[in-house]
């Protein structure tokens, strides 16, 4: 076997990305701290078409040299927007009839395996802050949480492998 070449990859111009259907998922960064973190869901959601990254409260928004490390110009790609509060952010989606979802644990939350996304319906995932999680505040707001399964010590994953593992998922689920 042959590892292929950048060249036989048949990816997508930034312009042809700008203009071709996208997955109907947006996500919202919920204070997060780390820029690499930032660059890592921008480059997740360029591979994978998602439509949109909300970046909310003290989340970077780009330009910015420490997003763009890890985003590789998908900061360019993707389009984001920017909101000072999650809460607002929020709102907004659900007016625009979104369904959303904290990727949280907390009662009665789906765990992704189980969590069916509805064809034609336009999802919003809310990832949280690194330390803290999803604000409580905005878990309210929300139409339920999705757990990703865990069975080590530990309590999380970071939230660019959370958003990579779900919206991998997701968008599997969708296109299947």
């Amino acid at each position: 076997m042959r590892k292929l070449k950048n060249s036989e990859l048949d990816r997508l111009s930034v312009e042809e990305y700008k203009e071709v259907a996208k997955t109907p998922v947006t996500v919202v960064l919920d204070n997060i701290r780390s820029c690499n973190n930032i660059g890592s869901v921008f480059r997740t959601s360029d591979a994978l078409l998602i439509e949109k990254v909300i970046l909310c409260g003290i989340t970077a928004t780009p330009p910015n040299k420490e997003i763009h490390k890890t985003a590789l110009d998908a900061e360019k790609s993707v389009p984001w927007e920017y909101f000072e509060e999650t809460e607002a952010a929020v709102a907004s989606l659900k007016a625009g009839g979104y369904r959303v979802y904290a990727v949280e644990q907390v009662e009665n939350s789906i765990m992704l395996p189980a969590f069916i996304p509805e064809k034609g319906q336009k999802l919003a995932l809310v990832f949280g802050n690194e330390v803290k999680g999803v604000q409580q505040s905005v878990v309210n707001l929300c139409d339920g949480a999705i757990e990703i399964p865990q069975y080590g010590t530990k309590h999380s994953f970071n939230i660019s492998v959370s958003a990579g593992i779900v919206l991998w998922d997701l968008v599997y689920k969708l296109r299947s």
